[in-house]
């Protein structure tokens, strides 16, 4: 924690100019996605595994305090995506590193220029939503929704702890910490190849989910959602956001579930590639060997972790049983809200009209 302080006020201390801040946005950025993805590949999995959970997750991203998070995890991805392929150019290149001042502002520049349109487009679905009078949860209901995410960070990072201390009784206090030099190559090359084969996989997931539709389309009632072909699934009949991943992953271009394997390679890859960057931030400021090997374990248990769910989820997809189960939890939150008898009966909550 001394190192990580000192780094911080040294950082606001240090006159490194534009290097010094593309490469704190870069690890800011990229620190911000690997936070959503944990969010968004657990929350995901719900829709397969607990559709009521998905149901009032997607109610919490469709609140004021997530819309905010939504531009800036657009931002973020952006940013650390144009950046990446800046670095990763001058590491192949460092013959031309004389020009990386010069790239480092164009990555800001055509950041900004991307972003304006794309920001102007989601503000656009945002209008639209609150414009409709929509129905958005209290904000102390959002935050405690939250809760359980910082109980599992807390339980993963125990988790964590204990390997560390239990590989150094096995190995002996004195064991190495660090990896071995081939496999920092090995990791190195990765990151620069995984990064580069990322970026049509998650622009065009951006683009899709966030520009074309927002999230607050995905439990829009009688909304095909995007990607999904009209001639092999409906509109959203139910309205509700596991009958929209549903439509997506039902999707078959031949024999093919074509969103459910594109879904499968952007996770395995920004899953990878997201936690083997934390570990590097992590090392960058822990010194101690037990801590080192504590912040290892944890970026391995929680890859781990979200590979199995995400990829358990594709696996299994979602049945006609999880869409009921879901139209019923959200009867549930409307009526929990206060929803009118009118109201709830346009919904399609006949039953829980009956007994308001």
């Amino acid at each position: 924690m001394t190192t990580l302080v000192l780094t911080l006020r040294e950082s606001l201390r240090y006159r490194g100019a534009i290097g010094q801040w593309s490469w704190l946005l870069h690890r800011l950025s990229g620190l911000g996605v690997v936070l959503f993805i944990v969010l968004h590949v657990v929350d995901t999995s719900w829709a397969v595994f607990y559709p009521p959970l998905y149901e009032e997750a997607i109610k919490t991203y469709q609140s004021p305090l997530f819309t905010l998070g939504e531009f800036a995890l657009v931002a973020s991805v952006v940013y650390h995506a144009f950046n990446g392929l800046r670095v990763a150019f001058f590491d192949y290149r460092p013959q031309l590193w004389r020009h990386q001042g010069r790239a480092a502002v164009g990555v800001l520049l055509l950041s900004g220029l991307l972003l304006t349109p794309v920001f102007v487009l989601m503000f656009g679905h945002v209008l639209d939503f609150y414009n409709e009078e929509a129905f958005v949860l209290p904000l102390e209901e959002v935050i405690r929704a939250q809760l359980p995410f910082l109980g599992g960070f807390a339980l993963a990072g125990i988790a964590a702890l204990l390997l560390a201390g239990l590989h150094s009784l096995v190995a002996g206090r004195g064991s190495q910490t660090a990896l071995s030099a081939s496999s920092e190559r090995f990791w190195w090359l990765y990151m620069r190849i995984s990064g580069v084969l990322i970026l049509p996989l998650v622009f065009g997931h951006l683009g899709m989910m966030h520009v074309v539709q927002g999230v607050f389309d995905i439990s829009a009632a009688e909304h095909l959602a995007v990607g999904a072909s009209e001639g092999q699934v409906g509109a959203n009949a139910t309205g509700t956001a596991v009958e929209f991943v549903h439509d997506r992953w039902s999707t078959f271009i031949g024999p093919l579930a074509i969103w459910r394997l594109y879904d499968f390679a952007l996770l395995v890859l920004v899953v990878i590639h997201g936690f083997n960057g934390l570990r590097g931030v992590l090392w960058d400021y822990l010194h101690h060997p037990l801590a080192k090997r504590a912040a290892l374990y944890l970026c391995l248990i929680a890859a781990l972790v979200l590979l199995a769910l995400g990829g358990g989820a594709l696996v299994i997809g979602i049945d006609e049983a999880a869409i009921d189960e879901a139209s019923r939890a959200l009867c549930e939150i409307r009526q929990t809200h206060g929803a009118t008898l009118e109201e709830l009966v346009e919904l399609g909550c006949e039953e829980f009209g009956e007994t308001s």
